[in-house]
């Protein structure tokens, strides 16, 4: 074997492998850390129709799917129409949207050396296939939830605007859609994509430990995490801000309720001793 492709999605937030574990009738229970590995009879089930023995597809929990050596787009797209049946949520139509392509490329007598397109080794491990994938899934969910992550931007800038304008009310609705949005964004990436956390094989290897290690800081995984960290925390205090304006306002809203009442009763009360309302 002298290359294996890899071509990883971001397709949804989250995948229930579990439920297409039951399906394929893989007798295992799959947590969060590990990807269900669809090949041989299972995939060739799945898609109707002959695959090779290196062909494989890797789903991850936090919603990537990564193929390894598939060419054909129509296997992709069955795939996902399969996966589909499980996960309505997510659009075939934008599925292409968050993607990356990668290669594996051996040569003997070579050191280990990344490329944007590819890395060399010098001899095949069995651990490359998964780790490789594990890495371009994290990479394109970070991708998709960096996009998410501007659109939050952009309606906090919409809500900046409206306060230089002078509208200093929020509705406590509208807050609380966008701190969902900005809890849900760091529930993502910190729950569900699990950049600091680390494949299984990496704790008994120590070779694909370093492997591993390399290639997320060549995709600075770490780095992109820390930075949507960064911008969350800036996310929250904006909107501490506009929650203490907020309710400054309303604050501020009964107390003059509360001194109009007193007016009205000292008046009421001024006209009521001057004879002019009946007491």
């Amino acid at each position: 074997m002298k290359e294996m492709t890899f071509k990883a999605y971001a397709i949804t937030n989250e995948i229930d492998l579990n439920k297409i574990a039951i399906h394929c009738g893989i007798p295992k229970r799959f947590t969060w850390e590990e990807p269900l590995i669809l090949r041989g009879d299972i995939l060739r089930s799945i898609l109707d129709e002959e695959v090779k023995e290196s062909e494989q597809v890797l789903v991850f929990s936090f919603g990537s799917v990564v193929f390894i050596n598939h060419s054909s787009l129509d296997k992709i797209h069955r795939l996902f129409t399969f996966i589909h049946s499980f996960e309505p949520d997510f659009d075939m139509r934008n599925i292409d949207k968050y993607t990356d392509d990668y290669s594996l490329h051996i040569a003997e007598n070579e050191q280990i050396e990344f490329d944007d397109e590819y890395v060399l080794v010098p001899k095949y491990e069995d651990f490359y296939p998964e780790l490789i994938s594990t890495v371009l899934a994290k990479s394109v969910a970070l991708e998709k939830t960096e996009e998410q992550l501007g659109k939050i931007l952009d309606k906090l800038e919409t809500m900046i605007d409206r306060l230089e304008k002078g509208n200093l009310r929020i509705g406590n609705k509208e807050l609380a859609r966008t701190t969902a949005k900005i809890v849900r964004h760091e529930y993502n990436t910190l729950a569900y994509i699990m950049i600091l956390d680390k494949p299984d094989i990496t704790w008994t290897s120590s070779d694909a430990s370093e492997f591993y290690d390399n290639m997320t800081e060549f995709f600075e995984l770490n780095d992109r995490y820390k930075i949507l960290k960064s911008k969350t925390e800036i996310l929250y205090n904006i909107m501490e801000g506009f929650s203490t304006i907020s309710h400054s306002m309303r604050g501020l809203f009964v107390e003059w309720i509360i001194v109009i009442l007193i007016l009205f009763e000292i008046v009421l009360t001024l006209l009521e001793i001057a004879g002019l309302l009946p007491s």
